[in-house]
Parts: structure tokens; C-alpha cells; sequence
């Protein structure tokens, strides 16, 4: 056996037992930060994939439609409205609300039972449990 031989398995063994002894002194890593599923954020969440997913991106199904958003509520109520673009007065042809803690989602209106209707409920579903993007 050579003499540098047992110098270097001592250094070695060394260096294993430091990167060994670093490792466990480290802290676990923190906690992934919980979704709030109270009624607000819940309607935050929806508003805003709503807003870039079908009115900004320029989607044509939404086309003619406009977002209303009505988020601050005093009835506890946040909610969004889907109304006609060149008539925001008029009644909304779907209106997507949450209350409680968790928040209890619904959504409801004349264009929820369009074709359009479908995709709407699934991504709504999808943003009010914390998913992002469109689809």
C-alpha cells in the first residue's frame, strides 16, 4: 500500500463527515404557503383569471361581453358580472359569487347554460382552487 494512500482516505473520510454534519444542520424548508379559500380571495382569484383569460387575451367567445367585477360587498357577497359590452347597464348574463369560509362558489345567469357555459364553470372551478392559466 502506498504512504499517501491512508492520508488521503483520512481526508476523505473527513470531507464526507463535514458535508454529512453540514446537511443535517441545515433547516427544513419552509411550509408552502396555504391557499386562503375564504369568499374574497376566492373572487379575487376567479376575477383575475377571468379578466386574462377571457376579456384580455382577446378570447372570442367573450367577444361581446364585458367583466364587472363587484368584489368589495358589504353583504359578504363578492361576486363578478359577465355583461353585454355596449350595454354595461343591463342585466348581467352571468353573475359568479362566493360566501363563506371556505368559500361557497356560485355561478349562474343565461350564459351559463350556453355552450360557452361549460368552460366557463370548469375554469372557474380551477381559479377559485388556486389553479392559474387558461385553458
Amino acid at each position: 500500500m502506498p504512504s499517501y494512500l491512508p492520508g488521503r482516505l483520512s481526508g476523505l473520510a473527513c470531507t464526507v463527515f463535514g458535508l454529512a454534519l453540514l446537511s443535517a444542520c441545515q433547516s427544513p424548508k419552509p411550509p408552502a404557503p396555504s391557499l386562503n379559500t375564504a369568499a374574497l380571495p376566492t373572487m379575487e382569484r376567479v376575477a383575475l383569471g377571468a379578466n386574462s383569460c377571457w376579456f384580455k387575451s382577446g378570447d372570442p367567445e367573450f367577444k361581446s361581453y364585458r367583466l364587472a367585477p363587484e368584489l368589495n360587498s358589504f353583504s359578504g357577497r363578492p361576486r363578478i358580472l359577465i355583461v353585454p359590452r355596449k350595454s354595461p347597464e343591463a342585466r348581467p348574463l352571468a353573475v359568479v359569487q362566493a360566501e363563506g369560509n371556505p368559500a361557497r362558489l356560485q355561478a349562474f345567469g343565461p350564459l351559463m347554460n350556453e355552450p360557452t357555459g361549460t368552460r366557463m364553470a370548469a375554469d372557474i372551478r380551477r381559479w377559485a382552487a388556486g389553479g392559474q392559466g387558461c385553458k
